[in-house]
């Protein structure tokens, strides 16, 4: 039994793409977005409206409250379940998001690695404070793979990788060729693309409605919990929070929302070009959804 993965960046179109063909299928829908699992945060990360979750059955929404951490070895420990339980229905599921990781974690495997060992990143960081740019050429040196893959300037991952190889004596690259997919089904994966400068004018006018529909008003009642690190740095919501603590003003607040999702659409299709056997298609100029629904049909009937 296959699954079907509808991936894309954010705005692209995968959200009424996926109704319609989990509707088609007379299948079910995973989510595959690490902020949509966050309860009260509905119009920020653009959940599907009532009507939607209605027609057709969607899981991993709502799953957490926006005070804990998530991570992609409990999506992959709850979607797991669900996906079997389809397969043995005889259903395809219908897995659609934009978070990269939680679609490789289900599709390749989870490489959770040794817990963290806390002296030894005080240890790392230390030596990156005396001498800047230290760990990423020692990467570089002892693992070159996992180099390739991580930013100069993102210190956290960087140590994280060092912090494996010296836990298991391997390089980090090697020690991830031996996770398994996590679930026992074929993926059919297919990315959906669009043409920068139109993409990002659809970003700009998503804000526009988010912001109108009530994202700061939304946002408030989020403000006065005590979120997880997670939450609390999601995109649209710490924009507003820092409106709410008087650092910009409203209108600076939005374009930050604004500029902060162009930017993550970005980091979103390195994401995707880096993975395996995607099927690609480009909907530039296209934004009737059932056109692009033909299109991933015409696609889909030949795997």
């Amino acid at each position: 039994m296959k699954a079907y993965v509808l991936m894309g960046p954010t705005c692209v179109g995968k959200t009424e793409s996926s109704l319609l063909l989990a509707e088609a299928l007379k299948s079910e829908i995973i989510s595959a977005d690490s902020m949509q699992v966050y309860k009260y945060m509905d119009i920020g990360t653009a959940k599907p409206s009532l009507d939607k979750l209605r027609a057709v059955p969607h899981h991993m929404i709502d799953v957490a409250l926006p005070t804990e951490e998530f991570s992609a070895g409990r999506f992959v420990a709850e979607a797991v379940p669900i996906i079997e339980e389809l397969c043995k229905g005889g259903k395809h599921p219908v897995i659609a998001g934009g978070t990269g990781f939680y679609i490789r974690a289900l599709s390749e495997g989870l490489f959770e690695g040794p817990e963290a060992d806390w002296q030894l990143r005080q240890q790392l960081d230390s030596d990156e404070a005396n001498c800047e740019g230290f760990l990423y050429n020692l990467l570089c040196y002892i693992d070159p793979v996992t180099a390739l893959k991580i930013k100069q300037g993102d210190k956290r991952r960087i140590i994280r990788a060092l912090e494996v190889i010296f836990k298991l004596g391997v390089p980090m690259s090697e020690a991830q060729k031996n996770t398994t997919p996590s679930v026992n089904c074929g993926f059919v994966k297919i990315c959906l693309t669009r043409e920068r400068t139109e993409l990002y004018r659809m970003i700009e006018d998503r804000v526009d409605v988010m912001v109108h529909d009530g994202l700061f008003e939304e946002a408030r009642v989020l403000f006065d919990m005590p979120l997880s690190k997670t939450t609390s740095r999601a995109i649209g919501y710490r924009e507003a929070f820092s409106y709410f603590r008087g650092e910009v003003g409203r209108d600076e607040a939005v374009l930050n929302i604004k500029q902060a999702t162009r930017r993550y659409a970005k980091r979103q299709m390195t994401w995707f070009r880096a993975e395996k056997d995607i099927n690609w298609i480009d909907i530039t100029g296209i934004f009737d959804p059932k056109k692009i629904y033909d299109k991933i049909i015409s696609l889909t009937s030949t795997n």
